[in-house]
């Protein structure tokens, strides 16, 4: 069967053998054949010698640098905190991978923090910029003023905590108060 541009494929529909294309954006090697991803429509490029599929859905939902992320911190190891991210800004589609991320020190605020237990604590909701994509790992940057905790628990009673300035926050429960990086959409 001959695949021309513009007909419909299924994921994993054999597309060409990879002497005669080059895998393209919706298109994987698979022992020799070049097959599709994803459902959509082929599309050829002769000069460049690739196929590809385009999908009507968008194809999967996939991280690039600039993206704006939430997560949650897991955990701080010395100089890094350690992040699972959750989902992308301005979208309701599930990501494609289950990415995990970590921030560096010095890439939570333009100035100086001593530790990073003043930007950051275990369970805080965050929103951050990615910086650096490694596989489905991220580095992440919170640097900008809509960038940093979003959402933050008391780390004595695990109450939710109200903002009282750029870099601290109260607990209306055990009346106790703590630094944080927030974003200005906290």
């Amino acid at each position: 069967m001959k695949i021309d541009s513009g007909d419909f494929v299924m994921p994993g529909d054999f597309l060409s053998v990879s002497e005669q294309f080059l895998p393209g954006k919706g298109a994987y090697e698979d022992d020799g054949n070049v097959k599709s991803a994803v459902p959509g429509n082929v599309l050829i490029d002769k000069k460049a010698k690739e196929i590809s599929v385009i999908s009507k859905s968008g194809g999967p939902n996939l991280l690039k640098i600039g993206d704006i992320v939430y997560g949650e911190i897991k955990d701080l190891r010395g100089q890094r905190a350690l992040v699972t991210v959750y989902s992308k800004k301005d979208t309701k589609r599930q990501l494609a991978l289950p990415y995990m991320a970590a921030i560096h020190i010095s890439q939570i605020t333009r100035g100086y923090i001593d530790k990073l237990s003043d930007a950051f604590r275990i369970g805080d909701l965050i929103e951050a910029r990615v910086v650096k994509i490694m596989g489905d790992n991220l580095d992440l940057n919170t640097e900008d003023s809509d960038c940093g905790v979003v959402k933050a628990m008391c780390t004595k009673c695990r109450s939710y905590m109200e903002p009282v300035n750029n870099n601290e926050v109260h607990c209306p429960v055990c009346n106790r108060n703590e630094k944080r990086k927030l974003s200005s959409n906290y």
